[in-house]
């Protein structure tokens, strides 16, 4: 199973089209207040459907919905190419929001419940560590054949690729075993359906404002996934540096690998003390601001580091957040996280779009390591404890 896992994480990421969209939109026309406000369509879609998707995937199977959630997000890629107009990329962020939403805790919550049907949640956060390094390799791998098919076939090309891929992840989930019973499939009715469904939402929610541990749990998982709003802006920052629209995905290869590195790392680092991840975000914050303000793609180096780091992060954050639940409502309590993740990436698209009027992307990428550096300061209280073998099995 667990290499079945790994190939779904990964094919997510298998996107040529990531490294050049901002481009493409811009191409078409678009100011930088414009792809700000569709990154906030995104993430509002996202917001909208993140909690009901939790629930649902809590009383369905979830793996049909990283199927459905596949699917989706090849429709959006799809629409982009088909209609390159404001209107065409904001309806393929909506699908793609949709699809984010499906996907976001379902999968956490799928690949940790069929490791606890194994007696195996121990692993946890090595396979998931390990799922999110393919995932950016195969981003590095995308990003470094987005220039070739570029030049050979545009964005056209690069967006049929995107599509297969997605193809290919929903078929890959289609493979994955489910032991986790479905509740809903042993009654019939829609009253029934609906019964089981709000009663997942409601254990879901009840679970994060009734427990500390899992409440401060899921506002660092939160807070530390919309910072990831930072690369959404990386290539606008390099075609600011001058360089070409050829040469940016490889700079946007060396964050990515660096993202690689750091998920490789968080299984071995998963016990490592709350201090340390603290001092990981300070140093991520230095390293973002001070490669943003070079002025220079060689200033892609230390961006490349600090997200990597900032990755390692995030993922022992992951896991630490679904030792810490204990209820039946996986799905639910982490699409919770995923709903404060998008209301914290709202704000920072509109922080861009605002800010664009007035400051260049590279003090504005600046800007926002600040509230990184000040979630370095919430880490320690924030981050729980890791759990012991014993208890990691039970």
């Amino acid at each position: 199973m667990s290499a079945r896992i790994i190939a779904f994480e990964a094919l997510h990421d298998f996107i040529p089209l990531y490294p050049l969209y901002q481009l493409l939109f811009t191409d078409h026309g678009l100011t930088a207040a414009q792809i700000s406000t569709l990154f906030v369509i995104w993430s509002a879609t996202g917001f909208v459907f993140e909690v009901p998707s939790g629930a649902w995937a809590d009383s369905y199977s979830r793996r049909k919905l990283l199927i459905l959630g596949a699917l989706l997000s090849g429709l959006g890629y799809a629409v982009w190419i088909a209609l390159p107009s404001y209107a065409g990329f904001a309806a393929g962020f909506v699908l793609w929001g949709v699809s984010s939403a499906l996907m976001s805790g379902t999968y956490e919550a799928f690949v940790y419940d069929e490791l606890a049907a194994r007696e195996r949640t121990a692993h946890y956060p090595t396979l998931l560590g390990r799922a999110r390094s393919a995932s950016f390799v195969m981003n590095l791998a995308a990003t470094a054949l987005a220039a070739p098919l570029f030049h050979v076939g545009g964005y056209v090309l690069a967006g049929v690729v995107s599509v297969l891929s997605c193809v290919a992840q929903a078929g890959v989930a289609w493979s994955l075993p489910e032991a986790r019973a479905v509740e809903v499939a042993e009654v019939t009715g829609a009253r029934a359906v609906v019964g089981s469904y709000l009663h997942m939402l409601r254990a879901g929610v009840s679970e994060v404002t009734t427990s500390r541990l899992v409440r401060r749990a899921v506002l660092l998982v939160a807070l530390l996934g919309g910072f990831l709003a930072f690369d959404e802006y990386f290539p606008l920052l390099a075609r600011d540096t001058g360089a070409a629209t050829g040469v940016i995905p490889l700079l946007i290869a060396g964050t990515v690998a660096a993202q690689a590195i750091g998920g490789a790392l968080a299984g071995p680092a998963y016990k490592l003390p709350a201090a340390t991840f603290a001092s990981g975000l300070v140093l991520t914050a230095v390293l973002i601001a001070v490669g943003a303000l070079s002025g220079s793609a060689w200033g892609f180096l230390p961006i490349a580091i600090g997200y990597g780091v900032m990755q390692l992060v995030i993922v022992v954050s992951e896991a630490r957040l679904q030792d810490a639940i204990t209820g039946p409502a996986r799905a639910t309590v982490t699409s919770v996280s995923g709903l404060f993740s998008e209301v914290s990436a709202i704000a920072v698209y509109g922080g861009f779009a605002i800010g664009s009027v007035w400051f260049t992307m590279s003090i504005l990428v600046a800007a926002l390591t600040v509230p990184v550096l000040l979630t370095a300061f919430v880490v320690p209280a924030a981050l729980p404890a890791p759990r012991s073998p014993a208890t990691a099995e039970t």
